[in-house]
């Protein structure tokens, strides 16, 4: 029989059948003629077991070093090059060694932009371990400061495991299949990598339920919990009700500030950000001046208009300040790198054209459909690539020599970019096609429209943040308006439009440079730049 995994509940005969498994069956009958319940074996010491009549100091040893393993849980220790040696609970671990996670070793966390930048190799597996360690972290620091909170060890653990799994449903080159090739492929269609992530979690949880429930978790209650923290409100009439309504259902409203560690839908300041903006940088060579340990260091809980939120020192708000400017900083230089985003946008063009014709995990079906069916979805990797690009067959053509054309650095042509004019992309790419001519169709323009912003569009996200002073750290305020640098910027958004020619093949790029600049100012558009 399998023993409880709360071994504060264990009877007697629970408790000797512990000595048996550990190999401390000579003490038995004396822990029976005691009648030492779970309950009491914290309270061993070695008088206690002198008292017992267990007298040999090697037989304390043993003893007291067997019973302390119960509540010194043992995980595993990962040497991360971002945050150092990381522990994580047992549970997590379980969960990291399913297929349905290993996968993540498999999905490029930039997508295209390790065409670009050789450093950019990493992957979702390693980010979602610095996520659930963070995330571990922040959880802990809030209950150590604030000891009054309501966190127990049932909510830590949820939060890590949020954490490990809040990107299990990245698709191939992560955000460009979600954000470029499933809304080619299917029109109006609103799946999101949240919503697989949460479809992957539930196959997790089915098969992990008994080991979930040994570890303390209540299934119902914390696989809605888990859920929530990972894609927000799952009840999509709960979401949209009345202003003051609780939106969820895992977590009371009194827990509210433990939603915003993961995934923060207000202020958009959460460990997922702390754990990417440090390892893409580190893996793209680009300085990352936010320190998210400072963040740890001065977050505290405190109440506002009746829920709990996250809130971080008034002095912090440089730092803050920096974490955005960053975000903004690899947008610029790396997510929208201009040969980074015509990469990306070259391999949702090959599988468009492979759609109707690949074979996932040997079921042959469309590979936009794949998101419906998780068993085949769970085997949808980054390796779709090389599987069209190694393939025979005639019906890859197409989608195998758009590849062939990155891997041979072919790449369609950038002309220039201005900032977004107000034509939709169609107009765009008929009159660009027609100023270039020499046999030019609309469909050989790709216009790419870049929107650029600090993560709330065009609003300073720190506007949202709320802060607490040195003098009273109960109560939370947001930054006047008066106390904003001068220095400070104004512009939170920027919008280019970029375009290119797919047909390079006796082409001159630079005469076809000069007629798009030609064209651009002929039609007024501003700050036109080519590079």
């Amino acid at each position: 029989m399998k023993l409880p995994f709360n071994f504060k509940k264990w009877t007697v005969e629970e408790t000797c059948q512990y000595l048996r498994e550990e190999e401390l069956e000579e003490f038995e009958d004396k822990f029976k003629a005691c009648e030492i319940t779970g309950e009491e074996l914290q309270e061993l010491t070695v008088d206690k077991l002198e008292e017992m009549g267990i007298e040999q100091p090697n037989d304390h040893e043993k003893i007291l070093l067997r019973i302390r393993k119960l509540w010194q849980i043992q995980g595993k220790v990962f040497n991360d090059p971002i945050h150092g040696h990381v522990e994580l609970h047992p549970l997590l671990i379980k969960i990291i060694d399913t297929p349905e996670f290993q996968r993540l070793r498999y999905i490029k966390q930039l997508g295209g932009a390790y065409f670009v930048y050789p450093g950019a190799s990493h992957n979702r597996f390693e980010h979602s371990i610095g996520v659930a360690h963070l995330a571990g972290q922040l959880v802990r620091a809030l209950r150590t400061n604030q000891p009054h909170l309501p966190i127990d060890d049932r909510d830590i653990l949820c939060v890590e495991i949020a954490g490990l799994c809040h990107d299990l449903g990245h698709g191939p080159f992560s955000h460009l299949f979600d954000g470029m090739f499933i809304p080619e492929a299917r029109p109006g269609t609103k799946w999101k990598h949240e919503t697989a992530s949460c479809q992957i979690f539930d196959r997790l949880v089915d098969k992990l339920s008994s080991v979930m429930e040994q570890h303390g978790l209540k299934l119902p209650e914390d696989r809605k919990f888990i859920k929530e923290m990972i894609a927000g409100p799952l009840d999509s009439k709960t979401a949209e009700a009345q202003e003051g309504q609780w939106p969820y259902e895992g977590r009371p409203k009194e827990k509210s500030f433990l939603y915003e560690i993961v995934s923060n839908k207000g202020t958009g300041i959460d460990v997922d950000k702390f754990d990417y903006f440090a390892r893409d940088c580190h893996h793209l060579g680009i300085q990352n001046n936010f320190d998210h340990w400072r963040f740890l260091k001065f977050a505290r809980v405190c109440e506002v208009d009746g829920q709990w939120h996250i809130c971080v020192r008034d002095k912090e708000e440089d730092n803050m300040t920096e974490m955005f400017h960053t975000r903004h900083g690899l947008h610029k230089r790396a997510y929208q790198h201009k040969v980074n985003k015509i990469i990306e946008y070259m391999i949702k063009d090959a599988f468009l054209k492979a759609d109707e014709h690949i074979q996932i995990g040997g079921k042959r079906r469309k590979l936009s459909e794949a998101t419906e069916d998780m068993e085949v979805y769970t085997e949808l990797t980054d390796h779709v690539f090389e599987q069209i690009l190694n393939s025979s067959s005639m019906e890859l053509k197409d989608a195998r020599d758009i590849l062939n054309r990155i891997m041979s650095r072919d790449l369609y042509k950038f002309l220039g970019e201005t900032r977004s004019p107000v034509e939709t992309s169609e107009a765009l790419k008929s009159q660009l096609a027609a100023k270039l001519s020499d046999g030019l169709k609309p469909e050989d323009i790709v216009v790419i429209i870049i929107k650029m912003d600090y993560g709330m569009k065009d609003k300073d996200p720190i506007d949202n943040l709320y802060f607490y002073s040195k003098y009273d750290s109960t109560k939370a305020f947001k930054r006047k308006i008066c106390h904003v640098s001068k220095i400070r910027p104004t512009c939170f958004s920027e919008r280019l439009t970029r375009f290119y020619c797919k047909k390079t093949e006796g082409r001159s790029l630079e005469a076809d440079k000069r007629s798009f600049e030609e064209w651009c100012k002929g039609k007024g558009f501003p700050e036109y730049q080519d590079e």
